[in-house]
């Protein structure tokens, strides 16, 4: 193994060891009461019942949902706990109708297997509910359950309800909160984009407000009424946070202010965190009765850039100002979004039609397949545990295969040496009560710090509560050690190893795509005079910088690859994010032209883009982009900006494909 040297010492590689630092996150308390709450009350309930395997089942149930429970909106979190809870009914019934029959339990959960990598492609929903199914699948396959049949699924729904409940109960009184608490966030944070313009710090602010908007629309969009009308809070929060897409833009052309400008007038920024204000406490804005600029404190506009940050604000006011009105006098410029059973068909189809989506459940199923062949072959354990791990390393969503293979094995470790003075010294019974509240009240705690840590905490409360449905005890722990140890080796060899997409990353080819669009990026900000087809713009531009973070993100899980794969992501870096410049460059000369600077000749946009194009080829042949276009003479000024950008972007792309 490939080891660096650090301070005169041999040391493993970063790939290795990133996710095994824990990360620094406060601790959630609400979260660790509840599922110390959650998990332990039915317990309480049961033995006082005399029915302990049916706490058991209640507790499993309720961590299912405290681990799902990730997101702020009361909205997002029914649909996040309550959703998911479903499919895992469905997957433990299966489960049990299968249990003692080898053969059948195999087909059974790789066909399950399949469904669920298929449909853990839809959204982030879909991806949990998929991981219940068949992780619930494989319990119910694995262990036995009370009969009938139907009762081992209501027990574990039950569970759901208990932290749903216990969720939701300060719903009443926090309604709208946490979406106008996200949508204000964002304001502050194109605050500090619009402080940091021209500054070393821009290109930094620049990706903290693509990844802060991402995250406020989909919370605003994954439960939004069917129809845009219905839910006026709602629309009006995605309306204030559509208006601040043109503060954004200004805020990228003030980067090209002359030097002798100095830094961007204060007044602008603090205007944003005034209307940040206004949007978090849920008041109208200034601006409704009153000249904008005046209540804001703008100062008089002294060139394009600041024009368009006036103009910019000014509008954003005017919609900040809308609260509590029914008529919507401001209109939104983006304009609504599609409703969510058109976005759930339109997500549903693509995961059926998707090559990726397809290559993922096969995976799944292959390995699911072969871990229940092998443990329904050789006499292995508690074998259940085989297929859990597997299924947990085996989430593309949740980062890398090969790391999270190595975290489950040190985490699973460590969850082991907290288990085994537990199972050891405490007294089955009564006794389990307070210790599976200590236990759960770790998990949100551990899971903030990353997923070795998750897993350590997870790993004692499923031993604990496994252990009131088989009565093993101590005998539980050094099998469910090699069983974790085989579920990532199996998800090692047949899940990563044996594809060539594990050696020979795809991430080239979706930066080629996003740099394709940038080109077509490029076409369109220049093709039409000011104002006209107002949305289409700002809609392409939102669109292609969610695209650039997607491809951000599968380049940050790359560089936890070990090479080859983990060496060209770290190659390719640089690359990334110089077409994100490139984006912004286009986006803020499109901005000064349509505040005052002469447009730029057809034909010297239509040669950026054709760079950009041949970047794009370049990048899915693998071989090195030719050289930009000579810059003509007496060429348009206002292009300087993207021209430099288009031509970093292309001296960076040749030494990594040549």
């Amino acid at each position: 193994m490939a080891q660096h040297a650090q301070n005169g010492r041999l040391a493993p590689p970063t790939w290795l060891t990133a996710g095994l630092r824990p990360r620094p996150a406060p601790v959630p308390w609400a979260a660790v009461a509840r599922a110390a709450v959650a998990l332990s009350a039915p317990l309480a309930v049961a033995f006082a019942a005399g029915k302990p395997a049916y706490g058991a089942l209640v507790s499993m149930g309720a961590l299912s949902a405290v681990i799902g429970d990730t997101a702020d909106a009361y909205r997002m979190r029914f649909f996040n706990i309550a959703v998911p809870q479903l499919f895992g009914a469905a997957g433990v019934a299966l489960g049990t109708l299968v249990f003692g029959r080898d053969w059948t339990a195999v087909a059974v959960l790789t066909l399950v297997a399949l469904v669920s990598g298929m449909i853990s492609s839809i959204g982030s929903v879909a991806s949990v509910s998929g991981l219940l199914l068949l992780l619930n699948a494989v319990v119910g396959a694995g262990l036995p359950m009370p009969r009938p049949w139907w009762t081992a699924p209501l027990l574990l729904m039950a569970g759901g309800a208990v932290v749903l409940l216990l969720t939701l109960v300060a719903w009443p009184l926090r309604s709208g909160v946490p979406e106008r608490t996200a949508t204000a966030a964002t304001y502050r944070t194109v605050a500090a984009f619009v402080r940091a313009a021209g500054t070393p710090e821009h290109d930094d602010r620049r990706q903290a407000v693509t990844q802060s908007l991402n995250a406020s629309y989909d919370l605003l969009l994954a439960h939004r009424t069917r129809r845009h009308g219905r839910s006026h809070g709602l629309a009006l929060l995605i309306a204030q946070l559509n208006a601040l897409i043109p503060v954004v833009e200004a805020a990228s052309a003030a980067k090209l202010r002359p030097a002798r400008s100095g830094p961007v007038p204060e007044a602008y920024p603090a205007a944003v965190l005034i209307l940040a204000d206004a949007v978090e406490q849920g008041r109208a804005a200034p601006g409704a009765a009153a000249d904008p600029a005046a209540a804001l404190g703008l100062p008089a506009p002294t060139g394009p850039s600041e024009r368009a940050l006036d103009r910019a604000l000014r509008y954003a006011a005017a919609v900040c100002a809308e609260h509590g009105r029914a008529d919507g006098g401001v209109p939104d410029r983006l304009g609504a979004p599609a409703a969510p059973g058109k976005r759930a068909r339109r997500a549903a189809r693509a995961a059926l039609l998707s090559g990726a989506s397809w290559r993922y459940g096969l995976r799944l199923a292959l390995c699911i397949g072969l871990a229940q062949v092998l443990v329904s072959v050789l006499p292995v354990p508690r074998s259940y545990w085989v297929a859990l791990t597997v299924t947990f390393v085996l989430k593309p969503d949740f980062g890398s295969v090969f790391s999270r293979a190595v975290l489950r094995a040190f985490g699973t470790a460590l969850g082991l040496l907290i288990a085994m003075p537990v199972l050891a010294e405490v007294p089955r019974g009564w006794w389990d009560v307070p210790t599976v509240a200590v236990l759960a009240a770790l998990i949100p705690a551990f899971s903030a710090k990353g997923y070795a840590f998750q897993t350590a905490a997870i790993t004692p409360v499923i031993l604990l509560l496994s252990d009131l449905l088989n009565h093993q005890g101590f005998g539980l722990v050094v099998p469910r050690l090699y069983d974790s140890l085989i579920g990532c080796g199996i998800a090692l060899l047949a899940g990563y190893l044996c594809w060539p997409e594990s050696w020979h990353t795809r991430i080239g080819d979706r930066l080629a795509d996003a740099v394709a669009d940038t080109s077509a990026y490029v076409t369109l900000a220049f093709a039409a005079g000011p104002g006209a087809d107002q949305p289409t713009r700002p809609r392409r531009r939102r669109r292609l910088y969610r695209d650039l973070s997607t491809v951000r993100s599968e380049f940050q899980r790359a560089l936890t690859e070990p090479p080859p794969v983990g060496t060209r992501a770290a190659a390719w870096w640089p690359l990334v994010i110089a077409v994100e410049r490139v984006v912004e460059a286009t986006t803020a000369t499109r901005v000064r032209v349509e505040h005052g600077v002469p447009a730029p000749p057809p034909e010297e946009v239509s040669a950026i883009a054709a760079d950009l194009a041949a970047l794009a080829g370049a990048l899915r042949s693998g071989t090195p982009p030719p050289d930009p276009a000579a810059e003509p003479d007496g060429a348009s000024e206002v292009l300087g900006p993207l021209r430099r950008e288009v031509r970093a972007a292309c001296a960076i792309a040749s030494p990594v494909l040549g």
